[in-house]
């Protein structure tokens, strides 16, 4: 009886532990039937576009369109990559978030990199200083002042150059740097390294799944921001992507995109607002993946210390 025991409880350490009970499985079959349809909630409305936007006009109008195209088209897409205001908006936002990203990359790291010393004088005090403008901040109406004495309403530098740091994103570096070896850098200054060139050549490298993470961060932001425009932007061809994509939805009519929609395309206005929707977020969608290796690691590690 004994023998048999033993040989149960080494088969339990050999297979990982105890059976799971019924109670165990009932919970996983939950978890996992909630997680699947807060999926098949998010990506619903992404399919629907696509179907909407490769759909043709009588099909849309009526409301028939759901997961998949009805009177398959693709004259939807030809109007919005020939619409001049379209392409304009979306150069504007390609050129804000490009500029803007490395910049900012550029920018928090530069003030991530000794707040991450405990050697620098006012360490802390500056750390509070930049904790204070995650809690407060001057408010709209001072801010719009501030950019009309700089003379950056309606000129492009003013939907990045506000927001070069954005102080959690450098937290997280600064802990990233915190978590590295300082025997690093100690051996690069017995062999003359300067300071600057030990970030070069030794702290950079090591930090490509923090940068990448907060790079994309930036990008995201970048992006997807259309307020910044909406106060600051007034001229055209300065809107970006999302501020063109805003005034498609409320000021433009059904009657003003008949009017400007060849009706040989056999589309509607429903399919060009979609298309044009789609179009927008391609961007992120194809640079996420080269990215994703990076996102995961970069944020765990640069959120460990500090």
């Amino acid at each position: 009886m004994q023998v048999n025991n033993v040989v149960k409880t080494a088969s339990r350490k050999k297979t990982g532990g105890l059976r799971t009970s019924s109670s165990e499985k009932i919970f996983h079959v939950i978890n996992y039937a909630f997680f699947i349809l807060l999926g098949l909630s998010t990506i619903f409305p992404f399919i629907n576009l696509i179907a909407k936007s490769l759909s043709g006009e009588a099909a849309v109008v009526s409301g028939m369109v759901s997961l998949y195209p009805i009177d398959f088209q693709v004259g939807t897409y030809k109007y919005v990559a020939s619409n001049s205001l379209f392409l304009n908006a979306f150069l504007v936002s390609v050129t804000v978030t490009l500029v803007g990203s490395v910049l900012a990359l550029i920018m928090t790291t530069l003030a991530a990199y000794p707040l991450s010393k405990p050697r620098l004088r006012g360490r802390k005090i500056f750390i509070l200083l930049y904790l204070f403008t995650m809690l407060f901040s001057g408010g709209l109406i001072p801010t719009y002042l501030l950019m009309h004495k700089l003379h950056l309403i309606d000129k492009l530098p003013v939907l990045f150059l506000p927001f070069m740091i954005n102080v959690y994103n450098m937290l997280i570096i600064k802990s990233y740097f915190e978590s590295l070896p300082d025997s690093l850098e100690e051996s690069a200054k017995i062999d003359g390294a300067s300071n600057i060139r030990i970030l070069l050549r030794i702290i950079l490298p090591l930090s490509l799944p923090v940068l990448a993470t907060i790079g994309l961060f930036y990008a995201v932001t970048f992006w997807n921001d259309y307020f910044t425009s909406l106060i600051y932007i007034n001229s055209a061809n300065l809107k970006p992507l999302q501020l063109y994509l805003k005034e498609l939805f409320v000021t433009s009519t059904d009657v003003f995109l008949r009017t400007n929609v060849d009706a040989s395309l056999n589309v509607s206005p429903q399919s060009i607002q979609a298309a044009s929707i789609i179009l927008a977020t391609l961007p992120i969608i194809v640079v996420y993946p080269f990215l994703q290796k990076y996102f995961v690691k970069g944020v765990l590690v640069g959120s460990v210390k500090g």
